[in-house]
């Protein structure tokens, strides 16, 4: 039978609930409840929270998990904009060795990005300033890592990404996953994204213009990249240049992140890769850890 919790006690009001986990058997678990309970319950006393503040955080997050559906996480945008995703990502990617920066997944990493090969275009819409992505996969030591995966995804010249506007763009476009050749090399044809607000016409945009904040993002490519017996990387590339860099609603820019997108007449180039003059190229070499 277990121990009778003690009344409830303004004073211990913390340290009480905690005690109503002691029969927890998922150890962890029991951790993060209690840690959880102490600092909500410091925090509401060092602000003295009003029940009508109480209910208004009650009811922003019962209108947060309204918008959710199968194309839109508010949650995942709600722990962006608090810079919570950067944060557990930066503790889950702590590092002495060499290797690429991680950063936020963001919400859009709804599907699965559709295999193509190498070289392919990942543009099935018209429009946009065509681009070259070439790059490296390598472990953090500078060896290649042959038939690397590497899940790209982006928004489109407008903003846009393809499940935001389904009724408008092909399926998957903008999407690939390319496995890269025996020298960890990738190459693909894209286009030019450009900055975008998260979707900010639900109680995530609320809070922001409530807190005098923009919802802009700077313009960037999505990567996921993974290699047999090393950490995955889940990262982006921003374009060099663009607005926002230096204050992305989410947190998510790091300066090794940011990329040179040159425009170039390089008609040679061009027709190695299938890609009209002029073009943009941005060339990105990958590290990875190895996994623990």
């Amino acid at each position: 039978m277990a121990e009778p919790v003690p009344r409830f006690d303004e004073e211990r009001s913390a340290e009480i609930v905690a005690e109503s986990f002691a029969a927890c058997p998922d150890d962890r678990l029991r951790e993060l409840l209690s840690a959880l309970v102490g600092h909500l319950h410091a925090f509401s006393k060092e602000v003295e929270l009003t029940q009508g503040e109480l209910d208004a955080a009650v009811e922003f997050l019962t209108s947060t998990g309204r918008r959710c559906d199968e194309t839109r996480q508010e949650f995942v945008l709600l722990s962006d904009v608090l810079g919570l995703s950067m944060l557990v990502d930066a503790i889950g990617n702590r590092s002495d060795v060499d290797a690429t920066a991680s950063t936020v997944l963001g919400p859009f990493h709804m599907v699965d990005s559709p295999p193509r090969e190498l070289g392919d275009t990942i543009s099935l819409a018209p429009g946009g300033e065509p681009v070259l992505v070439t790059g490296q996969v390598r472990s953090a030591d500078g060896d290649p890592l042959p038939g690397a995966l590497v899940d790209v995804w982006q928004a489109d010249a407008d903003g846009f990404y393809d499940v935001q506007r389904p009724a408008e763009v092909p399926e998957r476009n903008l999407r690939g996953l390319f496995t890269a050749d025996d020298e960890g090399r990738f190459w693909f044809r894209t286009i030019l994204p450009a900055p975008y607000p998260i979707p900010d016409d639900g109680p995530v945009g609320t809070l922001l213009r409530a807190t005098g904040r923009h919802p802009w993002r700077p313009a960037h490519i999505h990567f996921i990249v993974g290699a047999e017996g090393h950490a995955p990387l889940t990262t982006h590339i921003f374009v060099a240049g663009s607005p926002h860099l230096d204050s992305d609603a989410v947190f998510g820019v790091k300066d090794s992140l940011v990329v040179d997108f040159p425009r170039t007449d390089d008609a040679r180039l061009g027709a190695e890769y299938g890609i009209p003059v002029p073009f943009r190229h941005a060339h990105v070499d990958f590290r990875l850890r190895v996994a623990p």
